[in-house]
């Protein structure tokens, strides 16, 4: 089955119904889910929150892959290690999975297995679009584009609570923090996008002349 040659089991599972049902769990500000290099024996769902995947680079720095926002699933690997470390980006909550019980879940719940592949789908896609992205020359552009992305996938799209830094933003799209900043003040002198004080929140005011910055 297609889920298990995604995901190889490396050791027995139990047999019993419990394992099949994932697992709450509660993490708190860049409390770490897993590490690069952990035996990637789980998966995880996003209920509450988000969560980003990263590289670490030297000099501390980090490349963030994607951020996993309510309804995402990450976490799931084709080989038996994780390649990214994954923290919460504030208070969160997820679902863990055991890895190995995936078949069992699957077959009993058709919506769960339609999810997954759903979600490897929309991955991959965002990721093939990131990998552009950070090709582009402008900065104006990235943030353009990372903006419209963002309200497409949180509720209430004209206005963004966004779960992340600027210097999260700043690790995604491979640029400098004060660029961030600098291209979202011009943006709000253009009149393009609302920035409030409390900084968190960015309302997207004039849309068109964001799609024809990301065009």
């Amino acid at each position: 089955m297609w889920w298990m040659m995604i995901w190889p089991c490396a050791s027995p599972c139990p047999s019993s119904s419990r394992q099949t049902v994932g697992t709450a769990r509660k993490v708190t500000k860049d409390e770490e889910i897993f590490a690069e290099g952990d035996r990637a024996a789980y998966l995880y769902k996003v209920v509450s929150g988000a969560v980003r995947t990263f590289k670490l680079l030297s000099g501390g720095r980090h490349q963030i892959d994607a951020f996993h926002l309510p309804g995402d699933i990450f976490g799931i690997e084709s080989g038996s290690e994780h390649r990214f470390n994954a923290e919460a980006l504030g208070d969160a909550t997820i679902i863990v999975y055991r890895r190995c019980s995936l078949e069992i879940l699957a077959s009993r719940d058709q919506a769960f297995a339609n999810q997954v592949i759903s979600s490897m789908m929309c991955s991959l896609e965002r990721e093939q679009d990131h990998m552009l992205l950070l090709g582009r020359k402008h900065a104006l552009e990235k943030i353009a584009t990372f903006l419209l992305v963002l309200s497409g996938r949180l509720p209430k799209g004209g206005q963004i609570n966004l779960p992340m830094s600027r210097i999260d933003i700043a690790d995604h799209q491979g640029l400098a923090i004060e660029t961030v900043s600098r291209s979202l003040t011009q943006l709000e002198r253009k009149g393009i996008i609302e920035v409030p004080s409390y900084r968190r929140c960015i309302v997207l005011r004039d849309r068109a002349a964001l799609q024809r910055l990301e065009a």
